[in-house]
């Protein structure tokens, strides 16, 4: 089971369906490995091609099987849209220890809206024995 520290590097997306009709949207990330949620940074009038460039860290204690990203476009004064989601899978990060940023389709009620991509990192955790 794996155990340790899981660096997820969000570069960007592209391709993105825009949800706001009259200007660009403002795109942003939740991340979320098993019950942990971390959000990036809003990509202000980036539209259909944000770029984050950001770094989230996540501690892994129960090898959790995948990452999901979500996608929302932030609308001030209204709930936030639904643009997509992608699942990540950590086994092979868990197994070679670095996925170089890697594209993931985003899809939405089973749809390709686009791509993400994330690069990976696994830190294993010491056993100390």
């Amino acid at each position: 089971m794996a155990q340790g520290t899981l660096e997820v590097l969000l570069v960007g997306a592209r391709g993105l369906e825009n949800t706001d009709y009259l200007s660009n949207m403002d795109p942003y990330a939740l991340l979320q490995c098993r019950s942990h949620e971390q959000k990036s940074s809003v990509a202000s009038g980036k539209g259909c091609e944000p770029e984050w460039n950001e770094t989230f860290v996540f501690t892994v204690s129960d090898g959790a099987a995948e990452l999901f990203i979500k996608l929302l476009d932030s609308d001030g004064g209204t709930d936030d849209d639904f643009v997509g989601e992608a699942t990540i899978p950590l086994e092979a990060v868990y197994t070679e220890g670095n996925i170089p940023p890697t594209v993931y389709n985003v899809v939405k009620d089973e749809e390709y809206r686009g791509e993400i991509k994330v690069g990976l990192t696994f830190t294993p955790e010491d056993q100390g024995f």
